[in-house]
């Protein structure tokens, strides 16, 4: 652990386990005092990741810690320093401590109005990288706008550019509300799936809380699974782990939305995500391809916008991706980012260099509008960070 005092904060830097030990309470109280609404953000994410993430990558993580002169907690930068090339040049970047595993949205530097942002930067500044890149960026994000403008005073060059979008529902009152908002189409075909599957078969919706937490998602891994032929994003290293821990968590703070669609008394369809404040995050979902002339996938997420309405939410966030499946429900998205952040030095010129070639080519690629940009950009993103 590395201590230094600022003019108005004492910066550490710490492991991420370390930082875990401040505690849910603590850490999520900055969460809120730094307005963040990002379940990806949390103590709970941050703990399940450690869970499931590989070994390495948990002991090489670690967090900067700013407090004020008080001690008052006022800002975590969770990062990791890895090793890979831009282009066959090899360089250290920094990146989010917990990465893309489980592909987490909306991410922002958790920081108070108050915290000493230009501290944080010249902690980033003993350490040895050659470009930061944060991915997954909300939208909306001013700590990580402070973040760069402190960056820039010490002469590093940042840019910011988008990713991909993510669908969101800006909930009404009421569910006729909603549906009323919906074309004529979908909004006839909405409640045709729904009264059709109720008159042929016995529709009951399943709730699983602690008590029947393992039971719940082993019919959602199942189902998943089942929808993509034996496949899906459980079957990814780390992800069972991750969510069989981010889950008992939430159940017992009453965050956690897990969900069977049951037909004739047994789960044909299953929905997994969470709440935060005034929103609900749909995760993942699953269904028996047998029931699929019933719509049970569709059925069942029309139930839960249902439920998120009559719970008094007010955002039925659907996440990264703009596939048809979320996008029949909304016309609205988010934008999610990229800051790329390369300091002063020999490199800078070939990464100036590299970056804006990148640079191009995804505006050519945004232009086109072709859905095969995210999935190119993403490996992309994954081998060369620009």
């Amino acid at each position: 652990m590395s201590i230094v005092t600022a003019k108005r904060s004492t910066v550490a830097r710490v492991s991420l386990v370390e930082a875990l030990d401040v505690g849910p309470s603590v850490w999520d109280d900055l969460l809120t005092r730094s307005t963040i609404r990002s379940p990806f953000m949390s103590w709970a994410w941050h703990r399940a990741w450690a869970e499931g993430a590989e070994g390495s990558a948990v002991q090489s993580s670690e967090v900067v810690v700013l407090r004020s002169a008080s001690a008052k907690l006022e800002g975590l930068f969770p990062f990791r320093i890895f090793r890979t090339r831009v282009r066959g040049l090899p360089v250290s970047a920094l990146g989010w401590a917990i990465s893309d595993l489980g592909c987490p949205d909306h991410l922002e530097l958790p920081a108070s109005a108050e915290a000493d942002l230009d501290a944080l930067v010249a902690e980033l500044d003993h350490m040895s990288w050659d470009l930061i890149r944060l991915d997954n960026v909300a939208h909306t994000a001013p700590n990580l706008e402070r973040f760069a403008a402190a960056c820039a005073r010490r002469g590093w060059s940042v840019r910011r550019t988008p990713l991909w979008r993510c669908p969101y529902v800006e909930l009404p009152e009421s569910w006729e509300a909603y549906l009323s908002s919906l074309g004529p189409r979908w909004r006839r075909q909405v409640r045709r799936n729904e009264s059709k599957l109720r008159r042929q078969h016995d529709v009951v919706l399943t709730e699983y809380g602690p008590a029947r937490l393992q039971e719940g998602l082993q019919h959602l891994e199942r189902l998943h699974a089942r929808r993509w032929g034996g496949g899906g994003v459980f079957r990814e290293p780390g992800m069972e782990l991750l969510h069989r821990y981010l889950a008992a968590l939430l159940a017992d703070r009453g965050q956690l939305g897990l969900v069977t669609l049951d037909l004739n008394g047994a789960p044909a369809a299953a929905w997994y995500g969470f709440s935060l404040g005034d929103t609900v995050y749909s995760y993942q979902t699953g269904w028996d391809p047998r029931w699929e002339r019933y719509s049970v996938g569709t059925v069942l997420m029309g139930l839960m916008i249902r439920r998120a309405i009559e719970r008094g939410y007010r955002t039925f966030d659907l996440l990264r991706g703009e596939e048809p499946y979320k996008t029949v429900w909304t016309p609205t998205a988010r934008t999610c980012w990229e800051v790329i952040v390369i300091r002063a030095g020999w490199r800078a010129a070939v990464l100036h260099g590299l970056d804006w070639i990148a640079t191009r080519r995804a505006a050519k690629w945004l232009r086109a509008g072709t859905a095969h940009f995210r999935h190119v950009r993403t490996k992309e993103l994954d081998s060369e960070l620009v």
